[in-house]
């Protein structure tokens, strides 16, 4: 059986093969120097400790001697972005010239590596240099070793630059000042030429920064892109069919728009994003990013999943009681304030009336009718920490920094007694119940919700002049819209009704009918804490009569809600808040560790091919 020769090279080919031997040697020689550098920084970093311990003068005196020796030799390594300086021995000076000559081959061979012109050459537009050259080495946080490759690079800068040009945009859409907001960036000349102030005064060029935004966030994908495919038997794990959709829709469009212009999918990447981007490239890193946001997904979860006994959080607890307690108010807030003076005036001491103001005093249909419901204005075991994320002006801070809220210290304060009434700017609150330690049980529902559906009009707005073309809700869709959405949801509710009546199978509609977000988790919100949800949606889920199983629908501002009441939780709310407070801290700490451990170093050479600009620096 013959054997197939292999095909003989060209002239061209050997001469590339060998310049690719010598760029890959050059590379190593850099990173060589790098890791030299690090480890006398390491070294002269634990002498200084050993100094400032050795109470032995004598001892001192020699330890500072070995750490001048080091530091000598540290500083005798000079790297900068135009060449790579090694101490100048007799056998080093040797290998500088050999590495200076290595350059220049280079440099002629690839026309001005150093000043990035060689991307305007033959060999930069089919992007072999950014598919083989490396950018960065990635230290992972068990210490191996990974390469991200230039074309990785060119792929998150395009991202980034384009996203930033998106945002500039939007400011200045917006007339929000560019400079106060430190986003004065000018697409029109060299990002190189642009200098920006960071909060701690520290100077930079646009492009340093971007450089270095980019270097973060190609660390922090990677960082859980690694430890997803550790996890899965070193396989790179499958991603979502939604999320293969979306990359599979995108290359979809960029075809169509590649051949609208006469590009191959890659070769219009490439156009677009820069050198190296091919269609491959694409898809890889897209499928990376859709890992790596999985995977830090349920890690995060799995962090949060940490339970603490009672010492733990009654510890919590006794530091953090301000936060945990809890009032019981009426709350409603006016579009000014002479309207709020004049609700407080009008106030009865026993509060009847507060609903009855509230709907007097809003301002829109929707407001008016919704407000004579009790409930909409009620907050019952609402928190201190709860207010505090409210947008009205009685919980906006005293000082910029959020640490002061005189108000709310008013009204959570042991002083407060039933009854009392403060009127804040445009909010009033009216105290139904004084501040108290509160035991209820947080809660676990399953709801599957319906929303009236605007009919469709030649004008934006249809014959009542209600506007939905970008309605967030339904607050504006006709009595006829409500009416046929309340049927729908009657009919699933009937459906379920009509089944075996088990949570799997409100699950199982949930799954199939709900217009929600959480609908593939089958309608579930789990512990759920008084006035987490609006109105109407958290008085039935905290009824004191509420039982495991019942059912209802309710109407809220954004549809008909069908209710599944699944049970009350193991901890009260004070309990849980300090258990997710607890998770929360713990794990903000191990991720920062995590992060700490893992590293990641620039190549100078393969930074030679960084996509520095769309048009203007190439």
């Amino acid at each position: 059986m013959s054997k197939d020769k292999e095909p003989k090279l060209t002239k061209e080919e050997k001469a590339q093969a060998r310049a690719d031997k010598k760029f890959a040697k050059l590379e190593a020689k850099y990173d060589k120097a790098y890791d030299r550098k690090d480890a006398l920084n390491e070294q002269i970093e634990a002498l200084k400790a050993d100094i400032l311990n050795e109470p032995d003068q004598k001892k001192k005196d020699k330890i500072r001697a070995k750490r001048d020796a080091l530091i000598k030799e540290r500083d005798a390594i000079v790297i900068t972005e135009d060449e790579l300086v090694l101490p100048l021995a007799e056998k080093t000076k040797k290998i500088i010239k050999a590495v200076v000559a290595v350059v220049l081959i280079v440099a002629l061979l690839f026309t001005y590596v150093a000043t990035g012109a060689v991307r305007k050459g033959l060999c930069s537009t089919l992007g072999w240099p950014q598919s083989v050259f490396t950018a960065y080495t990635i230290k992972d946080a068990d210490g191996d070793k990974h390469t991200v490759k230039v074309s990785t690079y060119n792929y998150y800068f395009a991202m980034y630059y384009n996203n930033l040009q998106s945002t500039v945009s939007q400011y200045k859409q917006y007339d929000i000042d560019l400079e106060e907001a430190n986003m004065n960036v000018d697409f029109d000349k060299k990002l190189s030429q642009q200098k920006r102030t960071d909060e701690d005064g520290n100077t930079q060029t646009w492009l340093e920064y971007i450089q270095d935004q980019v270097m973060e966030q190609i660390k922090d994908t990677y960082t859980y892109y690694y430890m997803a495919v550790k996890a899965n038997d070193g396989k790179e794990p499958d991603i979502t069919e939604d999320q293969q959709s979306e990359l599979d829709e995108a290359l979809e469009s960029y075809e169509t728009s590649a051949s609208n212009y006469g590009y191959t999918v890659s070769g219009y990447l490439q156009a677009a994003m820069g050198k190296g981007v091919t269609e491959e490239v694409f898809r890889h890193e897209a499928k990376v990013s859709y890992i790596s946001q999985n995977y830090s997904e349920e890690y995060q979860e799995e962090l949060n999943k940490k339970e603490y006994d009672d010492a733990d959080l009654e510890a919590y607890r006794d530091e953090n009681l301000a936060d945990l307690q809890s009032v019981d108010i009426k709350l409603f807030e006016c579009d000014n304030e002479d309207d709020a003076i004049a609700f407080k005036n009008a106030l009865k001491a026993d509060g009847s009336n507060f609903a009855e103001l509230a709907s007097k005093y809003s301002s829109t249909d929707w407001d008016i009718e919704a407000n004579k419901n009790p409930v909409e204005t009620t907050y019952n075991g609402i928190t201190y920490g709860t207010m505090k994320k409210l947008s009205y002006a009685v919980c906006t801070p005293d000082t910029d920094d959020n640490t002061k809220h005189t108000s709310l210290d008013w009204l959570f304060s042991t002083d407060r007694k039933a009854g009392d009434v403060i009127q804040e700017s445009t909010s009033v609150v009216y105290l139904v119940k004084p501040v108290y330690l509160s035991e209820q049980k947080t809660v676990s529902v399953r709801h599957i919700l319906i929303k009236p559906v605007a009919q469709e009009t030649e004008e934006e707005t249809d014959e009542h002049g209600h506007d939905h073309s970008s309605a967030s809700d339904a607050t504006e869709c006709t009595e006829e819209e409500w009416a046929e959405a309340y049927t729908k949801a009657k009919e699933i509710l009937d459906e379920y009704e009509n089944g075996d009546k088990t949570e799997d199978s409100f699950a199982a509609l949930a799954k199939e009918y709900t217009e929600d977000s959480n609908g593939s988790d089958g309608g579930i919100y789990e512990n759920v804490v008084p006035n987490q949800m609006v109105a109407t949606f958290n008085a039935w889920c905290f009824d004191s009569s509420r039982q495991a199983g019942d059912t209802a629908i309710v109407k809220t501002k954004y549809g008909y809600h069908i209710m599944y009441f699944v049970g009350t939780g193991d901890y009260s709310v004070w309990q849980y808040t300090a258990q997710q407070a607890l998770a929360s801290e713990d794990s903000t700490d191990t991720i920062s560790e995590l992060e700490e451990k893992v590293t990641i170093k620039k190549s100078w050479f393969g930074s030679r091919y960084f996509e520095i600009d769309t048009d203007i620096d190439a």
